[in-house]
């Protein structure tokens, strides 16, 4: 509202309209208006007498009763211009007080003689009264008594309460009880000033009470300001100057969608430890469960109880009072401290960058990752929005005056527009308003009968692994732990209820994930291996089931042979599996095998000048290792080195001996073994050892008498022995080979069967001379 002065200058506008005033006159100035003191006048009551002039607004004066208005001394001579605006004469008085912002529109100027070396001129308007005068002063008279003197300035607007003037910008009254303030504006208008939508009257001090609401994707910021995330990493929420070791973050994930996040957990970081507040109503203090109930338990100064609604967490201060409230869906933080406490975070500004306040120190590496999905052709967006603008309605619309409905509205919208409602999603925006209201003092009765929904958290007491989410089964029945959508994806993508067999040294393991299990309606507990004693085990963090079997118990694991591998099955199967050729119940059917590769003729080549070679074969998902070593005693204490001298004729123990077998199902048995001159196994000259043939399989070579197989099939090494020898004109190295082959012990035999009759056995003889020296040539 413009603002009049008293304004004692030199300078006289030019006048526009002018009116001769005779000793009493009544003024019209309704083309330019006074408003004086919170009054607006639009006539001027005129008195002149031998001792004074007087201006009136409320009437002419009198000295006994008095009135609104200027007195000055009393002139021979008086006229009134009225002149419009004059920007030379604004920009003075917006050079003399800063204080006055609004631009002169018009103003009364009133000539006064006295004599010719004396006279007074001063003008009023809509935003200042001025006068100058030689050598007199002007007395503001009525409700506020001011002298003004010559090339001063007095700013005679204000406001009027109870019969007493005050100024701009000046308190009025204040009432403790309820921190109200009655004021006089800057603009000169009466504002009674008590606490705001978000501030509480406690004692004689107003404080800040503020609310923060994430749900869903979407964060509410204390202003009302709104901001959604798009990806599944960790965001600060609140944190405050006042207290530097506090942090509030939220953790987003997602849920049946891999393009809509949701928030997941809330972890309050305190005096470098972590409160984590989960689904379900779980409460983590850095790796312990904390059980809680509605009694408030105080850990590291936090306050933490629990009801049916959700868990709340209290950080008590001197002058701030910190509220986390979390349902496992929505999360609320109330904030009450002195007026113009700071807030950080996206509680304190949801405008602000979301990469300044991702924390990607408490986020996984692939958290940023963004997803695109086709629409849910289901989704009836309309009926979506008429769900949602239920907050703009009875009993709701009473509290929309405090808390602004409208960002719930659109993030209820936005949401339940790409993402189906189910999991609560349909009352969770609703629920969230109304206890954000239910923090100011709105107690919205009936409104879960008439939206249908319930104050009680969703999932309460259900305890999902980290792969999982909780949701209905069928909308508004019951609950279980489903698999969010990215992790589920990579076994969708092979059509696998579980993770790759795991094959160890004597056992093997499958592990099928629990609520893939369940999307197929399948009953973990119902499921067995061959055998009906050997049934899954289900971890109570992961929700994932193990089928296993090992030598100690092969849980009717069946052995078989091929060309290329060994391969040990068995199969994960319902109870009532029937093997007919129809059957009318549900089959569950998964095999699963670890196999060891057969060795090859590459795989244990046994230079004769080494002491051993030790070679590990990678067979699929199970590893197995192959060494080869000689002795030169039958108890084979003597094993030859790097440096051993052997004699031709000497005899030699040789031992193909495996670890990582299993020797319970499966044996080693040496199909052929041959030496030669040179490394390559099929280099000659060549002189065979153990021969695989049709009529000696793997039977000692009947041509070279000295060779003697004492252990082949029996277990997991073998055990051969020959007498020295070298190539005739060949240098004095040589190059041992052996071939093997895996044999399961189901199978009818392992043993070779040798034909005795065909071997003429004979006493190590003379016919090799001379002497070797391991890794030397021989010496004459």
């Amino acid at each position: 509202m413009p603002r009049p002065l008293l304004f004692l200058s030199t300078l006289i506008a030019l006048a526009c309209a002018q009116q001769i005033i005779t000793p009493s006159s009544v003024l019209n100035i309704s083309s330019c208006p006074i408003t004086y003191y919170g009054k607006k006048y639009e006539q001027i009551y005129v008195n002149s007498t031998t001792e004074n002039f007087a201006l009136c607004f409320d009437g002419f004066f009198e000295t006994q009763t008095g009135g609104d208005g200027l007195v000055g001394p009393a002139a021979s001579y008086v006229t009134l211009h009225i002149n419009s605006k004059n920007s030379k004469l604004e920009s003075q008085v917006h050079q003399e007080v800063p204080s006055i912002k609004a631009s002169l529109k018009c103003n009364l100027e009133f000539f006064m003689e006295y004599t010719k070396k004396s006279n007074l001129t001063f003008r009023v308007h809509s935003l200042q009264l001025t006068a100058k005068t030689m050598k007199s002063s002007i007395l503001i008279v009525g409700i506020k008594v001011t002298t003004v003197y010559k090339n001063t300035i007095q700013d005679i607007s204000g406001c009027r309460h109870l019969g007493i003037a005050y100024e701009p910008d000046t308190v009025v009254s204040a009432d403790p009880e309820t921190c109200s303030k009655l004021t006089c504006s800057e603009t000169a208008v009466l504002e009674t000033i008590g606490c705001g939508p978000l501030e509480r009257c406690q004692g004689n001090n107003t404080v800040l009470a503020s609310t923060c609401t994430v749900t869903g994707p979407t964060i509410i910021d204390v202003h009302g300001h709104m901001n959604s995330i798009q990806d599944r990493c960790a965001y600060s929420l609140f944190s405050t100057p006042l207290l530097p070791d506090f942090l509030v973050l939220g953790n987003f994930r997602d849920r049946r969608r891999k393009d809509v996040s949701f928030l997941d957990s809330v972890t309050l970081r305190v005096d470098r430890h972590y409160i984590h507040l989960e689904q379900g109503g779980r409460v983590q203090m850095d790796d312990s469960t904390l059980t809680l109930s509605s009694s408030s338990q105080l850990v590291h100064g936090v306050q933490l109880s629990k009801d049916q609604t959700g868990v709340t967490a209290k950080l008590l201060l001197s002058n701030l009072n910190i509220s986390v409230f979390f349902d496992g869906y929505t999360a609320q933080i109330l904030l009450e401290g002195p007026a113009g406490s700071s807030v950080e975070g996206l509680c304190g500004n949801c405008s602000s960058s979301l990469s300044d306040l991702r924390l990607s120190e408490y986020s996984s590496t692939s958290c940023e990752m963004q997803y695109s999905e086709t629409a849910d052709s289901t989704i009836d967006c309309t009926s979506v929005t008429e769900r949602c603008n239920l907050l703009k309605e009875a009993p709701f619309s009473s509290c929309n005056t405090d808390i602004d409905p409208e960002p719930y509205i659109t993030a209820c919208t936005d949401t339940l527009c790409k993402y189906p409602a189910v999991d609560g999603l349909n009352c969770q925006f609703l629920k969230a308003y109304a206890r954000a209201c239910s923090l100011h003092n709105h107690a919205l009765d009936g409104w879960t009968s008439k939206t249908g929904c319930s104050s009680e958290a969703f999932c309460q007491d259900r305890t999902c692994s980290d792969h999982e989410f909780c949701g209905e089964k069928t909308v508004g029945g019951d609950t279980r732990c489903f698999c969010r959508d990215i992790f589920a994806s990579k076994y969708q993508e092979i059509n696998s209820l579980g993770d790759a067999t795991v094959c160890m040294q004597d056992s093997a393991s499958v592990t099928l994930v629990g609520c893939l299990l369940e999307d197929k309606h399948i009953n973990y507990s119902a499921l067995q291996l061959n055998y009906p004693t050997c049934r899954g085990q289900v971890d109570k963090l992961t929700h994932m089931v193990t089928f296993s079997f090992n030598s100690s118990n092969r849980c009717g694991t069946v052995v078989t042979t091929n060309n290329s591998y060994v391969i040990y099955k068995n199969t994960i199967r319902s109870q009532n599996y029937s093997f007919d050729v129809i059957t009318r119940n549900d089959q569950v059917q998964i095999d699963f095998s670890c196999v060891h590769s057969q060795p090859n003729i590459n795989t244990a080549t046994f230079r004769i000048r080494d002491c051993s070679v030790a070679q590990k074969i990678s067979c699929g998902a199970w590893n197995y290792t192959l060494i080869i070593k000689a002795y030169t005693d039958a108890g084979r204490t003597q094993v030859v080195q790097l440096n051993s001298h052997l004699r031709l004729n000497q005899r030699i123990w040789v031992e193909l001996e495996t670890n990582g077998l299993d020797g319970s199902m499966v044996t080693v048995v040496s199909d052929s073994c041959w030496a030669t001159n040179q490394a390559s196994p099929t280099s000659s000259p060549r002189h065979d050892l153990i021969i695989n043939g049709e009529r000696y399989s793997d039977c000692a070579n009947p041509a070279d008498l000295t060779v003697a197989v004492e252990e082949n099939g029996l277990g997991t090494s073998t055990l051969f022995s020959f007498n020295m020898f070298r190539f005739t004109g060949g240098s004095g190295e040589v190059y041992l080979h052996c071939k093997l082959h895996l044999c399961p012990k189901e199978e009818t035999s392992c043993i070779p069967n040798c034909n005795a009759a065909a071997r003429r056995r004979r006493s190590v003889g003379s016919k090799y001379e001379g002497e070797a020296s391991i890794g030397m040539s021989w010496t004459h």
